[in-house]
């Protein structure tokens, strides 16, 4: 009687281990798969605005992407660790931004693509928006 009370004090104590390895292993999955959800959604919307605007300017002072065309204009803001979008703030720490107009690099002024590199606990990733100008942007 006793044997079968260690023994099955044994395998629970062994189920609950096990238990609390897969509880921990679902949480990192679904860590990284909020942060990958949030990179998509930044990235959605960046093309969204990248397609809808005609004219795309950084301010390299201010930290802030505008988005102008005719009917509107949207700002978006870049901190340490956000990025503040006109609906939403993106919880996405970035290591590096770099700006591109005619395939060449820029530091401020008029855009036509960006290029977003996030931090190492942002699993290092990459996102790449860019806009195709048409002619009204060079009659300008």
């Amino acid at each position: 009687m006793i044997v079968v009370i260690i023994i099955t004090t044994i395998v629970v104590g062994m189920a609950f281990s096990v238990l609390a390895m897969v509880q921990k292993h679902m949480k990192g999955i679904q860590a990284n798969f909020n942060k990958t959800l949030e990179i998509e959604k930044l990235e959605q919307v960046l093309n969204i605005d990248f397609n809808r605007h005609t004219k795309i300017e950084y301010d390299t002072i201010n930290d802030e992407l505008f988005f102008i065309s005719e009917i509107d204009t949207v700002a978006y803001q870049f901190t340490e660790n956000h990025v503040i979008t006109p609906m939403d703030t993106l919880h996405i720490p970035l290591h590096h931004k770099q700006f591109f107009f005619n395939g060449l690099k820029v530091n401020y002024g008029r855009i036509d693509a960006i290029k977003l590199e996030t931090t190492k606990t942002f699993l290092s990733q990459n996102v790449f928006v860019y806009k195709r100008n048409d002619a009204t942007l060079f009659l300008d």
